[in-house]
């Protein structure tokens, strides 16, 4: 990997060559994030806006000079990336908008953004000859860390919190990996796939200690900007749990600023569920990543429940450095944004996904936003993830004879 310089420790700033660490920082235990720094000098003698409008290729190996795996490691074979961004004038027009776009990950092999990051997980495991993958997740994370590996034939043993939505956990052992369901949090579910993955050598593709999986979840923002012709937006809204989506959001806009492929840093904004908003919390009170200790973590939308965000160094750098905001918003706010963005755009999201648009409206009723900004917001997994909450929207529908005058019926009380 020689467009690869060295990874950095979020922390204290020590550098570490690509073969010298696997995972965190030595000096602070597991909690050293590492952050991949690229020689955009060899990375623009290989990739160009240009050689990417010829280039037939819509997954994320579009991208691959821009991403730290071997240029001849082979890729697994489902069509990650490439997700539509669609234009909302009707949900830009209900905020008093000229210009939402949403960016519609659902529709990814295994109906969430976390393919993206998993897709590099199978690679990286490929090439340090791992014999069996690892993770814990809410549940999106190891359904798609199981996808891509059974997509390689590669075993996989997942951790997740037995509280997890029915089905995500389908999800997981249709896909065949070994799934164990922890007595407890996602955070306890974290701290025992580190000592697994330790004890057994397995590969760890856990969000915010495998440093590669903000590589992957960078790829969104090069597609948000690829699709907007290289003029980024001036705001993207993104659901936040751990924190490693946003820094992926963040870390693709500095590859692009540094390539000089866009002029300008998107602000970013990170929105949590209140129920779960430790890095929200930090955010007002001017902490540091490294200062943080574990909030209580309840809230419907599962997938971005952690009572400690494991990448909090790079979540809480995306909003600072770009100027952007956090924002809590109630269970009941996401819930109120899953029919409100389906009905507006035909895009059936899950409550970790609507949390993205509950921010959006809290972000307009607080005056953060002028009418005439460019908003992308960033829609995370699909709606059938977690029908039971979906459910909580919508009225039981009537059940009618089959004959015409029932119908009639029906039709006259709902007028």
């Amino acid at each position: 990997m020689d467009h690869v310089i060295n990874l950095k420790c979020t922390i204290c700033g020590a550098e570490y060559g690509a073969n010298e660490v696997a995972y965190v920082c030595p000096k602070h235990g597991d909690d050293g994030n590492l952050d991949v720094q690229y020689d955009y000098d060899v990375i623009a003698s290989r990739i160009s806006r240009e050689s990417l409008a010829a280039n037939p290729d819509s997954t994320i190996w579009r991208y691959k000079p821009l991403i730290a795996v071997e240029p001849d490691s082979p890729v697994p074979p489902l069509h990650v990336g490439g997700t539509p961004l669609y234009t909302a004038p009707r949900l830009a027009a209900l905020l008093g908008l000229k210009h939402v776009w949403v960016k519609d990950d659902g529709v990814n092999p295994t109906a969430s953004f976390k393919d993206r990051a998993s897709a590099i997980a199978v690679v990286k495991a490929r090439e340090v000859g791992a014999e069996i993958i690892t993770t814990a997740s809410t549940g999106n994370a190891a359904a798609a860390m199981a996808g891509l590996a059974a997509s390689i034939g590669l075993p996989a043993v997942i951790f997740v919190p037995k509280t997890a939505p029915p089905a995500k956990i389908a999800q997981h052992l249709i896909y065949g990996a070994r799934v164990l369901l922890v007595d407890g949090t996602y955070d306890m579910a974290v701290e025992l796939t580190l000592q697994v993955a330790k004890e057994f050598g397995w590969y760890n593709r856990s969000t915010g200690y495998n440093p590669y999986m903000t590589e992957g979840k960078k790829t969104a923002a090069l597609e948000i900007c690829e699709q907007l012709g290289w003029q980024a937006p001036d705001r993207i809204f993104v659901p936040v749990g751990d924190g490693c989506i946003i820094g992926g959001i963040h870390k693709g806009l500095k590859d692009l600023m540094a390539l000089g492929w866009i002029d300008h840093m998107p602000k970013i904004m990170g929105i949590q569920a209140a129920g779960s908003s430790a890095l929200v919390d930090a955010w007002e009170r001017g902490l540091q990543g490294w200062e943080m200790t574990p909030q209580p973590a309840e809230t419907i939308a599962d997938s971005i429940s952690a009572g400690l965000p494991r990448d909090r160094n790079k979540a809480l750098a995306a909003v600072r450095e770009t100027a952007g905001s956090y924002l809590r918003v109630s269970d009941q706010e996401i819930l109120n944004a899953i029919p409100v963005v389906a009905r507006n755009t035909g895009v059936f999201s899950e409550p970790a996904a609507a949390t993205a648009y509950a921010g959006l409206v809290k972000a307009v009723e607080q005056g953060l936003v002028a009418s005439d900004e460019r908003i992308v917001v960033l829609l995370t997994g699909s709606g059938l993830k977690d029908i039971r909450s979906a459910m909580q929207t919508v009225s039981t529908p009537p059940i009618v004879a089959p004959n015409l005058e029932a119908v009639k019926a029906v039709m006259s009380q709902q007028a």
